[in-house]
């Protein structure tokens, strides 16, 4: 059985959640909260596999409780239940982190029940618990503030979640809504736009190359010319890189800046 708590200061929505979560045997209610205090006192005193928070919610907001269990070292997987906040979804999305939105449907809901249970299955909290703490970390951030540029992402697969150490990753290029990272002989899917990815990257570490890719400046090796206005950037791992010309010059002084 799957332990879920759900946490919405609106009786309805509670009500709403608890009927939905009937068609569903293996899920079991261990507690309905109407406030972050109230959800506190309940995961402290039982074992809670997974929490439905409700964001907006008067006196402390859900993700003042998201904060503080991202503090715990297995912390419960949360699938956060909000009517809006664009940014919010994003911030989810980026972290791998898994939302509902209100009103909930059952094909979305099926959907946020099944990967949870392979992450318990799989034994991910652990995992889970560093994708919460980097969401937790990057809550008040401002892009462009050398203190909060992404040191990680988290990627989500079928049950899994990987933290990827940005100090790993070689290059980086676009694909559609998603990025490639490069990490030695394999490649990471992230679904994150490209711009929004570069607009956490300290740039002393990573340098836009091309439209659609970025590199880590101390994995260049050569720059050379190819042809009428193309350039060809070969980072240590062997690996070929286009580079457009508008970049060629800020490329080469991070090179001689090493």
């Amino acid at each position: 059985m799957v332990r879920a708590l759900i946490v919405d200061d609106e009786e309805p929505g509670r009500v709403n959640l608890r009927y939905a979560l009937a068609d569903h045997p293996r899920w079991q209610i261990a507690g309905e909260c109407p406030s972050v205090a109230a959800a506190q006192a309940c995961i402290a005193a039982q074992d809670i596999d997974v929490v439905f928070l409700d964001i907006q919610m008067p006196g402390d907001s859900g993700l003042v409780l998201a904060r503080a269990l991202a503090g715990l070292a297995n912390p419960p997987l949360v699938i956060f239940v909000t009517a809006h906040n664009a940014f919010a979804l994003e911030a989810f999305e980026v972290h791998a982190l898994d939302y509902l939105l209100k009103p909930v449907h059952d094909a979305r809901l099926a959907a946020a029940l099944a990967r949870a249970e392979a992450m318990l299955e799989l034994r991910q909290r652990p995992a889970y618990g560093a994708a919460l703490r980097a969401w937790a970390d990057a809550g008040d951030e401002r892009p462009g503030t050398p203190e909060r540029y992404w040191q990680q992402v988290s990627v989500r697969s079928v049950g899994r979640i990987e933290c990827i150490r940005l100090g790993d990753v070689d290059w980086i290029e676009t694909c559609g809504n998603y990025v490639s990272l490069h990490v030695a002989a394999r490649k990471v899917m992230h679904r994150l736009p490209l711009s929004r990815l570069l607009a956490h990257l300290d740039p002393a570490c990573f340098l836009r190359v091309h439209r659609g890719a970025v590199v880590r400046t101390s994995q260049a090796a050569n720059l050379e010319a190819v042809g009428d206005g193309a350039w060809r950037l070969t980072l240590r791992s062997g690996v070929h890189v286009a580079v457009s010309e508008r970049y060629v010059e800020a490329l080469r002084a991070a090179m001689r800046e090493r």
